[in-house]
């Protein structure tokens, strides 16, 4: 029962970390703009060029 809950905290604060290290390194508007162009392309609107 220990472990489980040391292994979900411990994913946890890895995660927070990389989201963290992802923000520092200015990815957020990369990661955005990907998951604007994948979500049109599922709806079928198509490559917008921006």
């Amino acid at each position: 029962m220990f472990h489980r809950k040391a292994a979900s905290i411990a994913v946890i604060i890895i995660a927070i970390a990389m989201v963290v290290f992802g923000i520092y390194r200015t990815e957020v508007s990369d990661v955005f703009n990907k998951a604007i162009r994948i979500c049109l392309e599922c709806i079928g609107i198509g490559w917008l060029p921006w």
